[in-house]
């Protein structure tokens, strides 16, 4: 029945990544410009009339609506719409994704000088693969931990939950004694183990009589910041932190977008003195920047999940993310080198102020939420 179960839990976690996927292609999609995409012909149309807006049409597009003047309806063109927006995005995703990972700055400052049609939009970018990120941890089930020993946990529950560990434990180890023959030579460690274990669950159990007789087993540490919703959130997490860990899990998931709004100001302090540069070319830098880190990152997560050695990964992990950033500013911002790469030394500070202002938003937004 357990292994029924798992299975069943595995399954539902693979369509939830599937999902997630075709979640992300869709919005990515949903936000896309059409501009310079081909459309097909064969489609219902109705003579010279826009079916959208009833404008005389005077070419393959309505001009006061933009609707195509051929629309379909068909089966077929549902799961041509739906195969476009998970992974063909009418063919730019593949012209987007080489400048993405090796001239980041160029495709910065090619989209905001007006190339658009050729490539996938930074907002477009960044949902595909905020999506795939998190369908990849679903399908690899990482996620936060179920049980925690916390600080914050209560002493009587911390004892509790050290007992359990220390007896799963114990009677693993007398199962795994129990089939071993007489002259195997593990029975003695093994025995050693044994007794180690019953000598450290015997204290563990001194030590919860003591707290049950001299402690109330509901008293623990309680808040009193006169802000009654922050007040509860942080009884929230002294009772729960796994919960809350998975709630903060989600929300970086949600709310992710934010990361884009608080770095704009740390960007456009960079170049402030250089009116040229407007915000909107920074959020473009920044939203392109983010969607790089994000496939990066999906990147050695999979790496990690058929075994990569761990020295690899951190390189990449700790290498590529500021070559990547020094190289987009210096293409993007068309600058020298040594400029470049004092730009990045102040934006690796400055991207720490950002993610702790994104956590503790989000730790927020937990407590009170």
């Amino acid at each position: 029945m357990g292994v029924a179960k798992l299975i069943a839990s595995g399954a539902m976690g693979e369509i939830d990544a599937a999902g997630e996927l075709v979640m992300g292609g869709m919005l990515g999609r949903a936000v896309e410009p059409h501009a310079g995409e081909s459309h097909g012909h064969g489609g219902h149309g109705h003579g010279t009339i826009c079916l959208n807006c009833g404008t005389a049409l005077i070419g393959p597009h309505c001009h006061e609506c933009g609707q195509s003047g051929h629309v379909h309806r068909s089966l077929g063109a549902i799961g041509h719409e739906l195969l476009h927006g998970v992974a063909h995005f009418e063919g730019k995703m593949w012209r987007t994704l080489p400048l993405l990972a090796w001239g980041p700055g160029d495709l910065t400052r090619r989209y905001i000088a007006g190339e658009r049609a050729r490539f996938v939009s930074p907002m477009a970018m960044f949902l595909f693969s905020i999506f795939t990120m998190f369908a990849i941890f679903q399908i690899l089930g990482i996620s936060t931990p179920t049980d925690l020993d916390s600080a914050l946990t209560k002493p009587a529950a911390a004892v509790q939950l050290s007992i359990k560990k220390q007896t799963e434990s114990r009677d693993k180890d007398v199962a795994r004694l129990a089939r071993l023959a007489a002259d195997d030579p593990d029975r003695a460690e093994l025995q050693r183990d044994i007794a180690d274990a019953n000598s450290e669950l015997a204290r563990l159990n001194a030590a919860a009589a003591n707290l049950s007789h001299g402690v109330d087993k509901d008293e623990g540490f309680t808040a009193h910041t006169g802000w009654h919703m922050l007040d509860h959130g942080i009884e929230k997490w002294q009772k729960n932190p796994a919960l809350m860990l998975y709630k903060l899990q989600s929300s970086i998931y949600k709310f992710s977008w934010l990361l884009i709004p608080l770095s704009l100001p740390f960007v456009w302090l960079l170049f402030f003195w250089k009116r040229q540069y407007k915000l909107y070319d920074h959020a473009v830098f920044v939203t392109y920047s983010i969607a790089a880190m994000s496939l990066l990152f999906i990147a050695i997560t999979l790496a990690s999940a058929v075994r990569v050695p761990g020295e690899v990964l951190g390189t990449l992990a700790f290498v590529v993310p500021p070559v990547h950033l020094c190289r987009q500013l210096k293409q993007a911002y068309q600058l020298r080198w040594r400029s470049a790469i004092l730009r990045t030394i102040v934006l690796l500070w400055f991207i720490a102020i950002i993610a702790t202002l994104f956590l503790l938003i989000l730790a927020l937004l937990g407590i009170m939420g």
